[in-house]
C-alpha cells in the first residue's frame, strides 16, 4: 500500500463518480468502490509515497490550504499501464501552481514521494479502477465518457495510508 495527499470532491461530483464506479462494478468491472470495506473516496492525489509521516507532513504544508477551493474540470477518461482507468481534470494553471507549491514545502522539510507525482510528470486523476479486464476497457471508457464533462470543487484533504489506518485531515 501507498499514503497519499488527497484532494476531496464536492458532494455532487463524488455521488456521480460513485454511481460510475457503481456502473463499472455492474458491467464487469473491479471499482475503487469495493475497495478498503466501501470506504474508499473519490479524490486526486497530489502525492504518494510507500509511507508518509502524518507529523512530518502537516508540518511542512503548515500555512498553506491544501484544500484549497480549486474548480477541477474532468474532462477525459485515461488509462495507465496495469488497466487502471481514471477521470482526467484540465490541467489548469491554478491546479499545477498549486500541486508545485505542496511539493516544494515538502521538498524542503525532506518529505520524499513517488518520482511520477513530482511537477512536471504529474498526470492529475481520479482513479476509477486498478484492474480493468482488458476486453471490457473500451465499454468502460465508453462509460465514463456518458457522465463527461464532470465539474468538481475541492472541499476536503487528507494524508491517507490506509495500510495503516491512517486518514488525517489537512486544512
Amino acid at each position: 500500500m501507498v499514503a497519499a495527499l488527497e484532494l476531496y470532491l464536492d458532494t455532487d461530483a463524488t455521488r456521480r463518480v460513485r454511481v460510475l464506479w457503481d456502473l463499472l462494478e455492474s458491467e464487469g468491472v473491479p471499482s475503487m468502490r469495493s475497495l478498503l470495506a466501501q470506504r474508499h473516496r473519490p479524490h486526486v492525489s497530489l502525492a504518494v509515497a510507500p509511507r508518509l509521516d502524518p507529523r512530518q507532513v502537516a508540518e511542512a504544508l503548515a500555512g498553506t490550504m491544501v484544500a484549497a477551493p480549486l474548480r477541477l474540470e474532468f474532462q477525459h477518461a485515461g488509462q495507465f499501464v496495469g488497466r487502471v482507468l481514471w477521470l482526467g481534470p484540465a490541467p489548469t494553471p491554478e491546479l499545477l501552481a498549486h500541486h508545485a507549491d505542496v511539493h516544494e514545502r515538502l521538498a524542503r522539510a525532506g518529505v520524499g514521494v513517488v518520482e511520477h507525482y513530482r511537477p512536471g510528470r504529474w498526470v492529475p486523476h481520479c482513479t476509477l479502477s486498478m484492474r480493468v479486464p482488458n476486453p471490457l476497457m473500451g465499454a468502460a471508457v465508453r462509460r465514463c465518457l456518458e457522465i463527461l464533462p464532470l465539474t468538481a470543487t475541492v472541499v476536503g484533504a487528507a494524508l491517507t495510508d490506509h495500510a495503516r489506518d491512517i486518514s488525517h485531515p489537512l486544512p
